[in-house]
């Protein structure tokens, strides 16, 4: 097979969560551990930190990468998802994952992987822990992909974990309330493995300090610790609190033998983007109109992008909006301008949710527009129908992001 091949057969063979949603979530792990038993451990053989939380966990990982590629170090990165090719997820010093690579794994375990039915994220994340281990990282930056205890990325011993903040997504999965999600995202706290919380919250706190105490790990919230924040290239008002959890996790990997000057981490910090790849948070993609695209797609992280739209200066403003099926749309549209005009549309995977669907629920909450047939169609009439003094914000979903970039 040569890679488009591949890619096709990883995508349709196996449980994708961002096309089927819950039944691609998988109960333990298992599937995960047997089939790093199966690669020879890999994950014990380089340096990791584990980054887990609702929103910000990305965004926060692409920094520390940043940062240590800047201070010297051949730094892995693993994220999720992708929003144009599949090799995105995996990457060394902002490179990623060849090919030849891709297609070589899969053929070399492509038995395993049929006769034990992994899912498409078992597999992907097998792949990155056996590509750092072979191409000798110094270390890697591990992003949970969904929740935390059991997450396939979750059988890593790292220096440091690191969990952003708590709020309701995934909530099938995770539970309903704060207070369940935390101890689901908690499940990355190991013994004696220091971790750091980027945002205090009340109902949450206590989980993290219990678990904490549990296991015998130091605890830091950088919130409370640190009172200073650095500039980068990542804009966007959230970015405050992720640019205080990774000054707090770089005091922590000083502590731990890292030698990161104050001018790398500057640096660092100010190269994100150049330094990892990284897209699709608060990019501006055009001026005149200005068009701006970001991935936020929950309750919490639209709460910090509409924030954000307010403090920009324009006469109207247009969304382009989708989402997938299993997103709270009540307490979304609370937070959604009612004077902007709309293009609704849905994101071209199995669990978008319809843009009829969404135009009649938007409608019932006082924001009025028309469906469109694709992310593509909808930025382009919003384009043609938008002023240069106008902005356009498009959003709701990695996917939506993903189609126009």
């Amino acid at each position: 097979m040569n890679y488009q091949d591949t890619i096709n057969w990883m995508f349709q063979q196996l449980p994708m969560y961002q096309n089927k949603g819950k039944t691609a979530f998988k109960k333990d792990l298992s599937n995960t551990l047997s089939f790093s038993e199966h690669l020879g451990e890999p994950q014990n053989k380089f340096k990791s930190i584990h980054v887990g939380g609702t929103n910000g966990k990305g965004s926060t990982s692409h920094m520390l990468a940043s940062i240590l590629q800047e201070a010297g170090y051949k730094v892995g990165l693993y994220t999720s998802p992708h929003l144009k090719d599949f090799r995105e997820r995996i990457r060394i010093n902002g490179r990623v994952v060849s090919k030849q690579f891709v297609i070589g794994f899969v053929r070399r375990n492509r038995i395993f992987l049929k006769n034990n039915q992994l899912s498409f994220f078992e597999m992907t994340v097998g792949m990155a822990f056996d590509y750092f281990e072979k191409q000798k990282v110094d270390i890697a930056l591990i992003e949970v992909g969904l929740g935390g205890r059991l997450d396939s990325t979750n059988i890593i011993r790292p220096e440091l974990s690191v969990i952003t903040n708590i709020g309701f997504d995934h909530m099938q999965f995770l539970g309903n309330t704060l207070d369940k999600i935390a101890k689901e995202k908690a499940g990355i706290i190991k013994n004696k493995i220091p971790v750091v919380i980027g945002e205090t919250q009340n109902e949450t706190k206590n989980v993290f300090k219990e678990k904490a105490k549990l296991t015998k790990s130091e605890i830091y919230f950088a919130d409370q610790l640190i009172d200073y924040v650095l500039e980068s290239d990542l804009k966007g008002s959230y970015q405050i609190h992720n640019i205080k959890t990774v000054l707090q996790s770089i005091e922590i990997l000083r502590q731990s033998h890292f030698n990161i000057s104050k001018a790398q981490l500057l640096k660092g910090l100010l190269n994100v983007s150049k330094n990892t790849g990284f897209m699709g948070r608060w990019q501006v993609l055009g001026h005149r109109p200005k068009v701006i695209c970001d991935t936020a797609h929950n309750k919490e992280g639209l709460s910090f992008t509409i924030e954000q739209l307010k403090t920009e200066t324009f006469n109207r403003l247009h969304m382009v909006l989708g989402f997938v099926s299993d997103k709270d749309l009540n307490s979304i549209a609370a937070l959604l301008p009612k004077d902007a005009i709309y293009y609704f549309c849905k994101p071209n995977v199995q669990r978008g949710l319809d843009a009829k669907i969404l135009q009649d629920f938007m409608r019932n909450n006082n924001c009025i527009g028309n469906t469109y047939y694709s992310v593509e169609e909808a930025l382009l009439t919003a384009k043609s129908m938008a002023e240069k003094q106008d902005l356009i914000y498009i959003g709701g979903s990695t996917f939506v992001v993903a189609e126009i970039i």
